[in-house]
């Protein structure tokens, strides 16, 4: 009989690369998709407000040699992180925005599960016949609900961004993938919309702000919220009371997750497993809050 005791299980080393992330579900996804698997998992956060370049570049490379089999990246850097990276997944490099970074064989290669996630996300809420969809906000995740949206081939697709050089940057990226009309403003994005979706950060706490004017909401129009800290955002809570149909930011922080798993892996995770390690994340969020 051997002395030696179990073999230990692989371990994997992945993160997350923005600010502010405190608030941030993924190390209790990923931790628990991996644990479900037989693996050893720990999800870094690397929080680092207003990095230039230099600083991504130094903090990537830290990626490349220490380990890690990727990270993920969020608001401010998924565009920053672009021209950093050794290559890009077709579809990150059409967006120019990566929300997942994947070592591989020292080579860091960038790729987009905002767009596959949220495509998995919002699809029950389409109508077979036919969308008109306004999507706020054109940074990083903006470009890749804009790109989910246009894969779900969302005939009447609206943007708008209060940088209108920037929305009009990705009206150009989409033209190859069924077109995107610039909006001229809120109200001109909302007019005669099946559905409404927030990506930009406004709403995410501590902000209690809305991107969109409670009085433009109405109940025929179905609306999404990137943002998942709160859950309920003062926009989803605005289209609560006009009694329109709403999703939270839930399920797109739970596919994204999925995905980026994946693609650190090669294994498919338990999106089960993930809803619940994010639930108990919001649920003890929840509870401190009214503690406070």
């Amino acid at each position: 009989m051997s002395s030696r005791g179990p073999i230990a299980p692989k371990k994997l080393l992945t993160g997350l690369i923005g600010a502010p992330i405190a608030h941030s579900a993924s190390p209790a996804m990923h931790e628990r998709a991996a644990e479900a698997l037989g693996l050893r998992g720990h999800y870094q956060l690397i929080e680092v407000a207003g990095a230039d370049a230099t600083a991504l570049s130094m903090m990537l490379e830290g990626v490349r040699r220490l380990g890690f089999a990727g990270v993920n990246v969020t608001f401010p850097y998924k565009e920053a992180v672009v021209p950093l990276l050794d290559e890009l997944a077709t579809t990150a490099a059409t967006m120019a925005a990566v929300n997942t970074v994947v070592v591989k064989d020292g080579r860091l290669i960038g790729h987009n599960t905002d767009t596959t996630g949220f495509a998995r996300a919002v699809k029950p809420l389409l109508a077979p016949a036919g969308n008109a969809v306004a999507v706020i906000g054109t940074g990083g995740v903006g470009k890749a609900i804009a790109f989910a949206l246009a894969s779900l081939e969302v005939a009447d697709l609206r943007i708008f961004d209060s940088e209108l050089a920037r929305a009009e940057k990705l009206a150009a990226l989409l033209a190859r993938h069924g077109g995107a009309r610039v909006a001229k403003s809120v109200e001109d994005a909302l007019d005669g919309a099946t559905g409404l979706v927030n990506g930009t950060p406004v709403g995410m706490l501590p902000n209690r702000d809305t991107p969109v004017a409670p009085a433009l909401l109405r109940q025929s129009l179905w609306v999404a919220d990137a943002v998942y800290s709160p859950l309920i955002t003062p926009l989803l809570a605005a289209a609560q009371e006009k009694g329109a149909r709403i999703m939270t930011g839930r399920e797109l922080a739970i596919y994204q997750a999925a995905d980026a798993f994946e693609l650190f892996t090669g294994l498919a995770p338990s999106t089960e497993v993930m809803g619940e390690a994010f639930d108990a994340v919001m649920a003890a969020r929840s509870a401190a809050y009214q503690a406070a």
